[in-house]
């Protein structure tokens, strides 16, 4: 190592390099350390004042730098390495002087920093030692040499760990991404609602039932608006002072009311009942009363009522409604799905607390209420309304009697009215003596037909050929069929009789005698044709379909019953629509209440057409007719017929009067059916008029026949039905000579 040199480096003024002690004045820029240390970090300077002419040093006076030894002092006098950087000369490091002497800015480039000493570096190559500025003392020992240190372990490859890293990474970031595409994609639905529900408010958008109408559009059972009112018994704080003030609004006695205001539980359960109904159908006046008083636990809310304008109009037909507006019974019930609406119904966001507003924009989805169709009838509401009055005046002539009534126009079939007796208030459908007041006697009265079953049987004759409207034969007072023998209420004495005469005599015996030559099978074979045996469909739920006794399981008494009304199980429809074919020139036509649908749209859809099938021939069923005159108008010295009561003044009528039994369960009631069918103007018929009556005491003969009169005499004049030419009326012999 070269020598240090024990005399301090001085500068060209004598001042020594490196120490910042000193008095004597310096030129401006050649400062001593406190120069060095304002070196900017490009190892620049900046001389005081002269910052705006600042000039880079060339590049070949760099290594003259005058303040190295100054940085060396600095640096505890060590060099840089040998052969890094030659010492500057003294006549570089003068002409640099003189440079900042000249006014130059003094821009000099810094010291390399020190460089950094290798353990495996020789000696030789080792920095020289720093100057200091007194004698170093004398070693008291040799240096001790450098220990060379220990080569640091081998590292593991890196890239390995970072390959592995990598993958970690790539496959998280993979299940990541493929579980936010399902999230988007798969359970959208799920999560956009969530929540959904705690926001949703829903308001039930009602749909009002479908109204019954007359033919003429008048209704006979509709829907109006109502309230009904409800208790929270949790919140009712005096149920008796509730009750005493809601039961004159409702009509309702404040016992009644209390105790459904009591608290309770709901069955089988700990939580405590908080609704109960307190009334249905109350008018939006009275509920206005009502949440006037502000009670407690009391409130109301929309409700629909039926309403039955007509009262017991037509009530056996049009049946009733419970409270939640669901058909009970008669039309309403069979009709149901028809007349029924489908509530719709408003589920919107709504926000939070007091205000509870839909939200602008949020979720928002409605059902549109479909109101039930109307049920537009074939009845005539005034003709129904008549039609019930007089066949309650009749039957109130008869203790304990039930009546049927059918009116059926002629050629479409249609009915026009049909009543009951006794009858009851479709709006108070529990107002009733027994549950069979309710029931449609037209269609459910099952009975033994009698002698009206006769023009059946004459009928079939004349289209087999068996007789004509000419034919006349002896007849008998009685005959014995299996032991039973049959006689009638008409003696012949065995004289010759036509066959009008014993139409007009109701002969049980020439009636037996004809149906023997006309045979079991073809007479049961017309009475099928004629609509007896099965439903007709009409309309009515709960029709009874009635019986007939098939030819193979006839007795010998079958032979004289069945050809005169017994042994047959009919009801007053079937029986009026085997007249209707008579009247309609032997064209049966399935009688039908229902003549259109009327949508809520307004859109109207006709019934289904009507069975038809021809019976007779129209030359038959107009001989039939002529014949069945002399019942209402036979009156002479042999007798008179059995349906003078039932003749309508100014028209011709054509009919059959009839005693029978009536059955209920299988089971044969005491006393007697009377009835009476008949049609007119027989010349041209318009319309057929069946009564029924029975009395467990008899009698209903007696009321059938003039109820006829008088439900047919209104039904003429109320459609203006021009009177018959009653010269026209064939004269009737019922002995011919």
């Amino acid at each position: 190592m070269p020598p240090r040199s024990e005399d301090p480096r001085r500068d060209a003024t004598g001042s020594r390099r490196g120490s910042s002690r000193g008095s004597e004045p310096r030129e401006p820029g050649l400062g001593g350390i406190s120069d060095a240390r304002a070196y900017t970090p490009r190892g620049r300077t900046v001389r005081e004042g002269g910052g705006a002419e600042q000039r880079r040093t060339p590049r070949s006076n760099r290594s003259g730098d005058p303040f190295r030894p100054a940085l060396q002092v600095l640096d505890g006098g060590r060099a840089g390495r040998a052969g890094t950087r030659e010492p500057a000369t003294d006549g570089a490091r003068s002409g640099r002087r003189s440079t900042a002497a000249g006014g130059r800015a003094g821009v000099v480039r810094t010291v390399s920093s020190r460089p950094v000493r290798e353990p495996f570096d020789d000696d030789e190559d080792a920095p020289p030692p720093r100057r200091r500025s007194q004698p170093r003392r004398p070693a008291a020992q040799p240096r001790r040499p450098v220990r060379k240190p220990r080569r640091p372990p081998r590292l593991g490859d890196p890239r390995r760990r970072l390959r592995l890293g990598t993958v970690l990474a790539l496959a998280l970031f993979a299940s990541i991404g493929v579980r936010l595409v399902y999230l988007q994609t798969v359970d959208t639905p799920a999560y956009a609602d969530g929540g959904l529900p705690n926001r949703l408010a829903v308001v039930e958008l009602p749909a009002p039932r479908g109204a019954i109408l007359d033919r003429g559009g008048e209704p006979l059972a509709h829907s109006v608006e109502a309230r009904y009112v409800f208790a929270d018994p949790t919140r009712v704080k005096d149920r008796f002072a509730t009750a005493r003030l809601l039961s004159p609004l409702l009509g309702v006695p404040v016992s009644d009311l209390a105790e459904k205001m009591r608290k309770r539980t709901l069955p089988g359960t700990d939580t405590p009942l908080q609704f109960v109904y307190l009334a249905r159908g109350v008018e939006i006046a009275t509920a206005k009363r009502i949440m006037a008083l502000d009670l407690a636990g009391i409130n109301v809310h929309r409700d629909e009522r039926r309403e039955v304008p007509g009262g017991d109009l037509a009530a056996n037909l049009i049946g009733f409604v419970s409270q939640d507006m669901n058909g009970l019974e008669g039309l309403e019930a069979k009709y149901d799905d028809v007349l029924r609406g489908q509530a719709g119904k408003r589920t919107y966001e709504v926000g939070l607390g007091d205000l509870a507003a839909p939200i602008p924009g949020g979720y928002s989805r409605t059902t549109q209420p479909q109101p039930g169709s109307s049920l537009k009838l074939t009845v005539d509401r005034d003709l129904q309304f008549m039609t019930q009055r007089i066949l309650a005046k009749q039957t109130a002539k008869v203790k304990g009697s039930v009546g049927a009534a059918v009116i059926i126009e002629v050629p479409s079939g249609e009915v026009l009215a049909q009543a009951s007796q006794p009858t009851y208030d479709a709006a108070n459908p529990t107002k009733v003596t027994s549950p069979s007041d309710r029931d449609d006697a037209a269609t459910t009265f099952v009975v033994d037909p009698g002698s009206i079953h006769k023009a059946i049987t004459y009928g079939a004759a004349l289209q087999e050929g068996v007789i004509t409207p000419d034919t006349a034969f002896p007849v008998a007072n009685t005959i014995e069929r299996g032991g039973i023998t049959f006689r009638d209420t008409h003696p012949a004495d065995g004289r010759t009789m036509s066959i009008p005469g014993m139409l007009a005599f109701s002969s049980n015996v020439g009636t037996i005698e004809i149906a023997e030559k006309l045979g079991k099978d073809r007479l049961f074979d017309y009475q099928k044709r004629f609509g007896l045996g099965q439903a007709t469909g009409e309309g009515m739920p709960g029709e009874a379909a009635g019986r007939l006794l098939p030819p193979d399981q006839w007795s010998g008494s079958a032979y004289g019953s069945v050809p005169i009304g017994h042994s047959v199980d009919a009801t007053p429809l079937q029986m009026a629509a085997a007249y209707a074919t008579i009247a309609n020139n032997g064209t049966y036509v399935q009688p039908h209440l229902v003549k259109e649908t009327i949508g809520a749209d307004g859109e109207r859809s006709p019934a289904a057409a009507p069975t038809t099938r021809s019976v007779l021939s129209p030359a038959n069923a107009a001989a039939l007719r002529q014949m069945m005159e002399a019942v209402t108008t036979v009156d002479g010295p042999d007798g008179q017929g059995t349906g003078l009561a039932a003749a309508v003044p100014g028209y011709r009528v054509a009919g059959k009067t009839g005693t029978g039994l009536r059955y209920d369960g299988g089971k044969q009631q005491p006393g007697e059916v009377g009835s009476f069918i008949g049609m007119a103007p027989a010349e041209n018929p318009r319309y057929v008029v069946a009564v029924f009556v029975w009395s467990p005491g008899g009698g209903g003969g007696a009321v059938a026949a003039p109820a006829f009169r008088e439900m047919m005499g209104f039904t003429l004049r109320h459609y203006r039905v021009p009177p018959s030419l009653t010269n026209k009326s064939p004269k009737f012999e019922v002995f011919p000579r």
